[in-house]
This record gives C-alpha cells, structure tokens and sequence, in this order.
C-alpha cells in the first residue's frame, strides 16, 4: 500500500500496513440475484456494474492500488446471444459514460484478455478509456474481458516460442520474469486476495498463473450485494491469515 495514501474511512479493526496492495474478484451471481426478485438477468447485470463502481471507489479511499475484476470470460460467449449483446453493449456506454469521472479520480484503467474478437465499437471505446487514463497515477484498475487463463498462458507460449524460432531468445533464458512479459498482466502485480461471490468454490479459469499465492476469499453474497460492509468482511478475514508463501 502507498503510505502517503490519505485513507477515508477505513474501518478502525483494520490494519493499514497489512491491506492488500492487489485484489482481484470473480462477480458471480448476477443472475441469479435477479432470478431471485423476478427480474431479467439484464438486471442483475446492471446492478452489478454499480457494485464494481463503488468497490472501485472502495479501494481508492481505504489505500488499496489496484482492482482486478473478471468481467467476461472467453466461455462466456456460450450464454443466450440475447444476454452477451446486452453485456457487449453495456460495457460500451459504462466506458463512455464513466472515463470523465476515471479521469477525475486519477484511474488507471486497463484491459486483459483476447481483446480483438470483441465488437470493434466495444474495441475502439477500450483503446480511448486506455489511452485517455494512460498517465493516471491512481489505483489501477483492470477489466479481465474475454479472458481465459488457459488461453492466456497458451498464447505466451506461442509467443515466446516464435521469439525462440526467430532467435531472439534461448530456450535456457526463459524463467517466470520472462514468461510474464507476454501474459495479458504484463506490468500488473499478483493479486494479494482473490474475491469471489455467490459461494461457488472454484476459480474458473481466472488468473491461473497470477494467483499462485493469492489468498481466497469466497462469500455466499451474490455479486451485486457486494458492499463495502462485505468487503470490510473479506478485508478482515484476509489481515487474519499469515502469509508463509511455500515457508515456515
């Protein structure tokens, strides 16, 4: 965490020393949580993002750098074509609607995943949020979208093997720091705390590589009831373990 961070409101049973620097969430049970008031998922959806806004906000006012958050994986193109357009185009106009208020509150926003099957409307408006909040020193916030964590690791090993064949780079030279030049998270830390809701205990193909030391935090609360209480919960859970990374 940046000391010189001025924190708002941190709850007084938490540590400011000890927060994470890096957390990542897993929003599910968007639908569900509309199923359950007889809402359309679209629903669910929408209040989803308004949970993710104030999380975001969240983490900038209690010291916590960056924000991963998996949007939309690369399965998810298999759900009803009615509700992935809806999701598509929701993307599109919060990015639009939200880059002055990123800009204003110093965020940094960037994207991981396989960006080029996305709409080209959805593309161009992720190119300008990116370039837009480029210099932004705020907390970095990244939108895993069309993302695979087994598609990801597949594609730097593509990667670095045409380096290899091009001869640019020998087998014996590759190692994790050269490896993670080519993921999606280039230049991002590990996260510190995985988040995941609804209760489901599995990680669906998220961040396979850069969670190898993450803590994991699963709550039974659906996604768009996530509030700062809860994340104060999740916070507190996180502050209590100890962290050994393989060590004594």
């Amino acid at each position: 965490m940046n000391q010189g961070t001025c924190l708002q409101d941190l709850p007084v049973d938490l540590k400011p020393e000890r927060l994470p620097h890096h957390v990542a969430v897993i929003m599910d049970g968007n639908g569900r949580w509309a199923k359950d008031r007889g809402l359309p998922r679209i629903m669910g959806h929408r209040r989803g993002v308004e949970a993710l806004k104030d999380l975001l906000r969240c983490c900038r006012d209690w010291g916590i750098e960056a924000l991963t958050a998996y949007a939309f994986s690369s399965e998810n193109w298999g759900r009803p074509q009615e509700e992935v357009n809806f999701l598509m185009t929701l993307f599109e106009r919060v990015l639009r609607q939200e880059l002055r208020e990123m800009m204003a509150e110093d965020v940094q926003i960037r994207f991981a995943g396989n960006l080029n099957s996305l709409p080209l409307s959805l593309q161009a408006e992720i190119k300008h949020s990116m370039e837009m909040t480029r210099q932004n020193q705020g907390i970095k916030f990244t939108v895993a979208t069309n993302y695979g964590g087994r598609q990801e690791i597949i594609q730097a090993c593509q990667a670095i093997a045409t380096q290899v064949q091009k001869g640019l780079l020998k087998p014996e030279e590759i190692n994790e720091a050269i490896f993670e030049k080519y993921l999606y998270t280039a230049g991002i830390s590990h996260p510190d705390l995985l988040i995941r809701t609804s209760g489901e205990m599995r990680i669906s193909n998220f961040l396979l590589w850069q969670i190898a030391y993450s803590e994991i935090y699963v709550t039974e609360t659906f996604w768009p009831d996530f509030n700062r209480p809860e994340f104060h919960r999740a916070l507190y859970a996180y502050q209590q373990r100890e962290r050994r990374f393989g060590k004594i």
